[in-house]
């Protein structure tokens, strides 16, 4: 049987062997093809896993929960992946694949590099989906039909990428292949930043002497422009100082664009408030224009589609997830004494 170690037990990490659980449930299978061993440093989460069913089994240390793992999910914050890619690197079997969910990229792009050995394969990962609860919001369709992007690293098996592959389609997301740098330069757009603007509304407007009478008005457009500041302050820590190029970068045009809204406001002429309707204008358009082109909720994209309609989805996370893992070598007792190479 193979094992699937998942390392940090939070939102992410749960919604993970939740989806798991159910895919192996879902497929008809009277046993699971495969085990899920959770870990995290903090005791009620392993608890709450174990509880909701998310994993089969804890264990005490990191290192425990990494005997025998043959694909390794590190949901951790960014500022814990250095010292877990240390503890796998000296715990991990040969041949393990191992894969993050972290919101930046290249940081950890590059400490996979530094601290992993060649013996083991790592794929990176980011799942464009969350929440702002913890494993309270864990959640088996948490994932389905978000973008989940992979960044491989340069030496990555095709095998390990095909496990990892498997892995996000059986948790029903849509996986994408991006650049790390070009990762972290979007996300820093369209995630980051849309969490220090709600930071800062909620900062200007509850410092205010009088934000206990405001806020007894205050409805649904502030409830949904302020939903972010909810968000974990250690994970946005890390993901300031792990991609603060891209971060400031955005922060500048944000900042840029208010001070031109601030200026038409000031001005107040007729040809300043008609600049200042032509800019809502455009933005309402923007808007309206990407709902109308987002995708449906697990509707494939359209190269995506042309391939599944080659096997059936069972077929294909068959082959991709259980044909990753299985299809990899086996330790030197396993394989009539053929030691791995530990090359790619």
């Amino acid at each position: 049987m193979q094992q699937v170690t998942i390392v940090g037990l939070g939102l992410i990490g749960a919604s993970i062997g939740l989806g798991l659980r159910r895919w192996a449930t879902d497929g008809g299978q009277r046993t699971s093809p495969f085990r899920i061993v959770g870990f995290d440093i903090e005791l009620l989460h392993q608890n709450e896993a174990k509880r909701i069913k998310a994993v089969d089994r804890t264990t005490w240390t990191l290192a425990e929960a990494l005997e025998g793992a043959d694909l390794i999910v590190v949901a951790t914050p960014p500022s814990a992946v250095p010292e877990v890619f240390t503890t796998i690197a000296e715990h991990a079997p040969d041949g393990a694949v191992v894969t993050d969910t972290c919101s930046t990229k290249a940081a950890v792009m590059r400490w996979a590099s530094e601290f992993l050995p060649a013996r083991l394969h790592f794929v990176g990962g980011h799942p464009m989906a969350g929440k702002t609860q913890s494993i309270e919001g864990a959640d088996a369709d948490l994932f389905r039909g978000a973008v989940w992007v992979i960044t491989p690293s340069l030496t990555a098996s095709q095998q390990a990428i095909e496990t990892v592959l498997g892995m996000v389609q059986a948790l029903g997301a849509e996986p994408r292949f991006l650049d790390p740098e070009e990762h972290d330069s979007y996300v820093a757009a369209i995630s980051h930043l849309p969490f220090l603007l709600s930071v800062t509304l909620m900062q200007v407007t509850s410092s205010d002497v009088a934000w206990r009478e405001m806020r007894q008005l205050a409805a649904g457009g502030f409830r949904d422009t302020t939903r972010l500041a909810l968000g974990s302050p250690q994970m946005y820590r890390d993901i300031c100082a792990t991609n603060a190029p891209a971060i400031l970068r955005w922060l500048d045009r944000a900042i840029g664009e208010l001070q031109q809204l601030r200026d038409l406001i000031a001005d107040g002429s007729e040809q300043a408030l008609a600049e200042l309707r032509e800019t809502f204008e455009r933005a309402r358009d923007a808007r309206a224009e990407w709902a109308v082109l987002e995708r449906r909720p697990g509707e494939p994209p359209q190269e995506t589609a042309s391939e599944l309609s080659q096997l059936s989805v069972g077929q294909h996370l068959q082959q991709l997830f259980l044909g990753g893992l299985v299809g990899r070598r086996r330790p030197e007792k396993e394989q009539g004494g053929r030691k791995p190479t530990g090359k790619h």
